[in-house]
């Protein structure tokens, strides 16, 4: 019995979604949206050509993610590190650039039922800027579908510094340090990301090779997509194509294979 196309899909869209399994789609996809620059100079442009290029981009790839069932999609938009090494110009196209977007964008969130959320140090960007993310996000708050979460002046060692420190703060006020226990769980439970379940696959567009300091932790087990696509050029039917080749991999966290034993060791192997 073949697979009901979800509504909304266009053909490619359509034709790769039926090569998809429905009941095994990754509940979690986090993407670096990255070449927006490189875009933008192979056409001979100002760099926030691409910028503003990259917008539909996300329109697309968000929406696409909705219709199929994602329930949750995280998009580095922007790096602690853009925040202190771009130029103030870059910056301050970027931080209108958003205001924009989330203006423009809540009706379309609305209508596909799409909750926002966002992780980073929130509290350093302009009030401007925060009011009207807090705009956005309250606007969405009641929606029950995809949960679309913007990584804002975001580092995953700063989120990190900020567990451990909200850890031991925690600590202090419930009965002092000789309480203190960390684990796992622990961290976790301090993350930014405490209200979602880890990525199961991190798409990383423009072909570079590196994670860039994003979700470090969270992305321990996550499956990593590289394509060539720039930013600008990415849209819906490419983050289908990247959950086809998720659904090519076998997760085993650090275990052996299905079928497959080791004789010589009790502890399961890491890959």
């Amino acid at each position: 019995m073949q697979a009901t196309v979800p509504a909304g899909l266009d053909r490619k869209e359509a034709e790769i979604y039926l090569r998809l399994d429905p009941k095994r789609l990754p509940k979690h996809i986090a993407i670096i949206m990255d070449g927006n620059g490189r875009w933008a100079r192979r056409r001979h442009l100002p760099r926030v050509a691409g910028h503003r290029a990259g917008v539909a981009s996300v329109r697309s790839t968000v929406e696409t993610a909705a219709r199929v069932g994602i329930s949750a999609l995280t998009l580095y938009a922007f790096s602690e590190e853009n925040w202190k090494k771009r130029p103030k110009s870059e910056v301050d196209f970027l931080m209108g650039l958003l205001c924009r977007y989330l203006q423009q964008e809540v009706p379309t969130l609305n209508k596909n039922r799409i909750r926002l959320e966002y992780i980073g140090r929130q509290q350093e960007l302009p009030p401007t800027v925060r009011s009207k993310m807090e705009w956005a996000r309250q606007a969405t708050a009641h929606n029950t579908g995809m949960v679309l979460t913007l990584a804002l002046n975001y580092s995953a060692r700063s989120e990190l510094v900020d567990a451990f420190r909200s850890i031991v703060d925690g600590a202090a006020r419930n009965g002092g340090l000789d309480h203190l226990e960390i684990d796992e769980d622990s961290v976790s439970r301090h993350l930014y990301t405490r209200h979602l379940p880890d990525p199961d696959l991190v798409v990383r567009t423009s072909g570079e090779m590196r994670l860039s300091n994003f979700l470090l932790w969270q992305l321990a087990y996550a499956e990593i997509y590289v394509t060539p696509t720039l930013w600008p050029e990415f849209r819906g039917a490419h983050l289908l194509e990247g959950i086809a080749e998720y659904q090519k991999r076998e997760r085993r966290y650090g275990g052996l294979a299905d079928g497959h034993s080791d004789h010589h060791s009790p502890k399961s192997v890491r890959s």
